[in-house]
């Protein structure tokens, strides 16, 4: 398999960490590429042009970190990230992860391409409003031992790219129950080999 990846992507380290922690590491070739310039590879496996991308074994070509993440699981039957026993909660916290996501990672690129004053349009506003939201709705979910589920994970992912791409939110902070759930995830070696930096 091949995994078309950049360092700091959010969406890509969530399906690496899938990988490490379904063992599947070995049996996938690392692709590191720039998807803003266009690059004729990653083109090549999705013309979107977004990463993550996986071209499994078959040669199927598979985007968006969730449905990768969930051919993953079932690749390789060890512990499942996706518990049926589990499976509304691990879908719902999967959904809030990649939605925090979503919204740091739009702001990101927003003030990239228009500066500060991004923050100040009505998507601006809107993002730092689900932020917040987010935030506070996980800092009263989140109460127990990290299981590294899909959506532990996505949620993790979620909150250590907001601390590297928007520090000034501060979120440990301000949700301290949240910050003390998340340094117990980060314990794991799956988030250690994967950092942002």
């Amino acid at each position: 398999m091949e995994l078309y990846l950049n360092a700091t992507s959010p969406y890509a380290r969530l399906v690496r960490i899938v990988l490490l922690e379904k063992g599947l590491a070995d049996r996938v070739t690392l692709r590191w590429c720039d998807p803003w310039a266009d690059d004729p590879a990653l083109l090549a496996v999705n013309p979107l042009g977004r990463i993550p991308a996986l071209v499994t074994d078959e040669g199927d070509a598979l985007s968006e970190s969730l449905l990768i993440a969930q051919y993953l699981d079932k690749v390789e039957p060890g512990a499942p990230l996706l518990p049926t026993a589990q499976l509304s909660e691990t879908l719902h916290l999967a959904g809030v992860g990649i939605g925090l996501m979503d919204a740091a990672f739009n702001t990101v690129i927003a003030r990239k391409h228009e500066g500060e004053k991004a923050d100040e349009t009505i998507l601006g506003q809107r993002r730092q409003r689900a932020i917040a939201r987010s935030l506070a709705g996980l800092e009263e979910e989140m109460t127990e031992a990290p299981r590294l589920s899909l959506g532990e994970i996505a949620v993790g992912v979620a909150l250590d790219y907001l601390r590297f791409r928007l520090p000034e939110v501060d979120w440990p902070a301000t949700h301290p129950r949240l910050a003390s759930w998340h340094a117990q995830l980060l314990r794991a070696d799956s988030f250690q080999q994967t950092r942002f930096e």
